[in-house]
């Protein structure tokens, strides 16, 4: 096929998919595309970024300068959001209450700005943090919550997929590159980068799978089984080939840590409903599967399944090597180098001279960058937020079984993610499925239909009809 005939068909797709999608009418609103925009954006490249792509190059030379384009955009998009939280009456008052410590992180993170040594630039970056609050406030406060994460991620999907691969298949320029780490061809999509394109997929392989395991958890009918209509297959064929295409796309990114992570969100979301699991005993298994790993790593298992099963080397493409030195760099242990700062300035020329081919801006581990920026403060504010985010999602169990089982599936694939990875961070996609598993807004609030939710006992009567 022609490329240019390929852009004609892979974009009519796109625009036929997300056109079918608005004439549902879904049970949410129009307000969130506010959110479908900015994930979009911060999941394929920047605007300052698509601009630059095509030839356009509006400023924003180093680093620490950004783009102006950029900024302006994530800040009209905040303010966008701030609007229509307002309008439902959702208040900072509201938010604090229900979620203390996600409201004592974003404010030790703003606290961080005053001690870092380009304050501005970490402000800036701060008022992202803000922003990815602020959407996904705008989702969870839709009159369906949990179909309005499916909407969402489903919007995602139809660009980012069709376009990943008419890049990758039609224009190389455009959609493939090198690792800076193997040196190796890799596929991009629609990304700048084979591991953002991994994320992006482990987002929508997740949502996905949420969605067909819900679906077909279901108490047996006590009559014949109602035949599906012919919209309700389409819909069905619709979100397979996306699975399938999704897939393909993911393993091409070999992005090994995106894929572990997907694999254990979607087992977690699946062993939720077996009927021998009983929500009050989550904790006992958390600490059993914990013991098991520990155990695995001791008789070198991990060695085995790094080396053999995903095809890298012990020290995790030259990870370990780097964590060696940043472990050793001089910083106030206590609360870092400021807000998104460490890689700023001398610190990151210093790391460029260390590691030459690499161009590194992060830590490659969550926790690490974490202690690097915000010191032991920092963690003790991270975890706080991460252990809180756990209890609400297993309370949530009793209330909003399926959304819950979102919620904890993806709660525990970011932690894996944040080994090899960096996903505490402003503009993070990740961090965005993050924050939707770990804020918690009643119902009440908002007056949405959230208390229309799958209830636990269809697990008494049945398990899995596949």
């Amino acid at each position: 096929m022609p490329p240019l005939i390929a852009i004609v068909v892979y974009l009519f797709f796109a625009v036929y998919l997300l056109r079918r999608d608005l004439r549902q009418n879904p049970n949410v609103t129009r307000a969130l595309w506010i959110p479908t925009i900015w994930v979009f954006i911060s999941g394929s490249r920047f605007i300052s970024q698509w601009l630059d792509t095509f030839g356009l190059n509006l400023g924003g030379t180093t680093v620490e300068e950004g783009s102006p384009i950029d900024a302006a955009f994530f800040l009209v998009m905040t303010l966008m959001g701030v609007s229509v939280l307002l309008r439902r009456r959702i208040y900072p008052g509201d938010f604090v209450r229900y979620n203390p410590w996600i409201a004592f992180f974003m404010l030790f993170c703003l606290l961080g700005c005053l001690w870092s040594d380009f304050p501005f630039v970490a402000f800036k970056r701060w008022t992202k943090l803000f922003g990815q609050v602020v959407m996904v406030m705008v989702v969870l406060t839709e009159p369906d919550p949990q179909e309005a994460v499916i909407r969402l991620f489903k919007r995602f999907a139809y660009v980012v997929v069709p376009v990943s691969v008419l890049f990758i298949k039609y224009f190389p320029e455009l959609g493939r590159g090198f690792d800076a780490w193997s040196g190796q061809g890799v596929d991009m999509g629609i990304t700048l980068d084979k591991n953002a394109l991994g994320y992006d997929c482990m987002l929508i392989l997740i949502v996905l799978a949420w969605q067909f395991i819900c679906d077909r958890q279901k108490a047996k009918p006590a009559g014949p089984r109602k035949k599906r209509t012919r919209k309700e297959m389409f819909e069905i064929g619709v979100d397979v080939l996306f699975f399938v295409v999704t897939c393909w796309l993911l393993h091409d990114a070999h992005s090994s840590t995106s894929l572990v992570c997907t694999v254990v969100a979607i087992a977690i979301i699946y062993i939720l409903g077996m009927k021998w699991v009983r929500p009050e005993k989550l904790t006992l298994y958390f600490v059993t599967a914990l013991i098991v790993v520990g155990l695995a790593a001791f008789f070198n298992f991990f060695t085995f399944f790094i080396t053999q099963v995903l095809g890298k080397d012990m020290t995790l493409t030259d990870r370990t090597q780097i964590w060696d030195v940043l472990l050793k760099w001089d910083i106030n242990p206590l609360i870092g180098t400021g807000y998104e700062s460490f890689w700023l300035g001398e610190r990151r020329e210093e790391m460029w001279r260390i590691f030459p081919n690499l161009s590194l801006n992060s830590a490659h581990n969550g926790y690490l960058q974490t202690y690097l920026d915000l010191g032991i403060l920092g963690l003790i504010a991270t975890f706080g937020m991460v252990l809180s985010g756990y209890f609400k999602a297993k309370r949530a169990l009793f209330t909003n079984f399926d959304f819950a089982r979102y919620r904890l599936g993806f709660w525990l694939a970011f932690l894996i993610y944040n080994w090899t990875e960096v996903a505490f961070r402003t503009h993070s996609v990740p961090f965005f499925g993050f924050l939707l598993a770990v804020i918690d807004f009643p119902a009440s609030k908002t007056g949405s239909s959230r208390n229309q939710v799958a209830s636990r006992q269809h697990n008494e009567d049945s398990d899995y009809e596949f």
